[in-house]
């Protein structure tokens, strides 16, 4: 089984319940925005090293899912310089409120989150929502 095959079959494993599902289709992107936006406030040059590191791990997993993981953080980046200095507060306040969806829809799984077992989640969980619309795109990954 291919590594990035085997990653979103574990991950897959606590993610079943159709509200969990739900709840983390909106709450992973709002978590990576909210890094992402925060690593921003720091420093763009910082957001941008983020991005370049997450995509040399994506790179690891799968050359299309590295590119459409680069097409979504750039398109997450591309507004921040709008909210100017209130970009480190908004990214916090979306940090703590989707993470608490996070921690619902765990409760209502009844598993805990799979970043507990291994901090790579905290990336695979963006791509697992990436390979799901590819799949149901017919796009191989």
């Amino acid at each position: 089984m291919r590594k990035v095959d085997e990653l979103f079959e574990r991950y897959g494993e606590s993610h079943r319940n159709r509200t969990n599902k739900a709840i983390h289709w909106v709450c992973v992107p709002a978590i990576m925005w909210s890094v992402l936006a925060a690593l921003w406030a720091a420093s763009p040059m910082a957001a941008w090293a983020g991005v370049a590191l997450a995509t040399a791990f994506y790179l690891w997993l799968s050359l299309p899912i590295a590119l459409g993981m680069l097409v979504v953080s750039v398109a997450m980046i591309y507004p921040l310089n709008s909210l100017g200095s209130d970009t480190f507060f908004v990214a916090a306040v979306v940090f703590v409120v989707a993470w608490i969806g996070q921690f619902i829809g765990h409760a209502i799984e009844g598993r805990k989150p799979s970043f507990v077992e291994d901090v790579r989640f905290f990336l695979v969980g963006p791509a697992w929502l990436l390979s799901d619309l590819y799949r149901r795109l017919g796009v191989r990954y």
